[in-house]
């Protein structure tokens, strides 16, 4: 069943493959739990299949979070959804990308949809303009040639470069050339001159690997637009601290 709750506006708090930190990531439980704890995002990873079809999938493998063993696309979606993805207890099945837009379409929310897979972007553009999603999604990845395939195909979806390096000149001036208008650093990168600088050229800044509270805290002070954490409801209870504050 799908339904809708108040989330909050403006800073988006990410749950990272939902609430990944409590239950089974990248599934339906992980996704609700994370609304739940009252993120007003969700970010996801998208993969190909054997059979072609866009699953919900972290890891190159499904051993470690599953009770099966082998590659994300040496396996049919038939093979995966037999699988169990298990954490603390708690066990759910893999989705698709479709049934995920079918169930969230409608929530007041935005997406970050990673693409983990090569050539996963045009049925990506293709399923997000089915559902006509355009204007929540972000599409982002570590494969540049992914997000300018993303560009290609819908110029009008908005994209993001996900970096594990300090960022230089010459990246944000490819980046703006390509219309890429999102920066997705790790989370050790970012400070305040980082991201008053990054603004200034346009950029919305999420960041990624908060692995921590301190880490979280020091995002959001920097001023980033937003960060993808594992646990939602803590980043929820220090942006209703905030709120008190000012």
């Amino acid at each position: 069943m799908c339904y809708n709750v108040g989330v909050m506006q403006k800073f988006i708090n990410y749950a990272h493959r939902g609430a990944s930190e409590y239950v089974p990531e990248n599934t339906l439980l992980s996704f609700y739990t994370g609304i739940f704890m009252r993120a007003n995002g969700i970010e996801t990873d998208v993969q190909l299949t054997k059979d072609a079809a866009l699953v919900l999938f972290h890891d190159d493998t499904v051993n470690r979070v599953t009770n099966g063993n082998g590659k994300v696309s040496d396996f049919t979606l038939d093979q995966l959804k037999s699988l169990w993805v298990i954490k603390n207890g708690f066990k759910d099945r893999i989705i698709t990308l479709e049934e995920f837009f079918v169930c969230f379409k409608d929530f007041d929310l935005t997406f970050a949809i990673e693409l983990k897979g090569d050539n996963t972007a045009i049925p990506t553009a293709e399923l997000i303009k089915k559902y006509g999603v355009q204007d929540k999604v972000v599409v982002t990845s570590f494969k540049y040639k992914e997000l300018l395939d993303m560009r290609k195909v819908a110029p009008k979806i908005k994209t993001g470069f996900l970096v594990q390096t300090a960022i230089d000149d010459e990246l944000l001036s490819k980046m703006k050339v390509d219309g890429i208008t999102e920066i997705c650093p790790e989370a050790p990168f970012i400070n305040k001159e980082c991201v008053d600088k990054w603004h200034s050229l346009g950029f919305n800044v999420r960041a990624w690997g908060v692995i921590d509270t301190q880490l979280m805290k020091s995002v959001y002070y920097a001023g980033a637009d937003g960060m993808t954490v594992n646990f939602p409801d803590k980043l929820t209870a220090l942006i209703e601290k905030e709120k008190i504050v000012r």
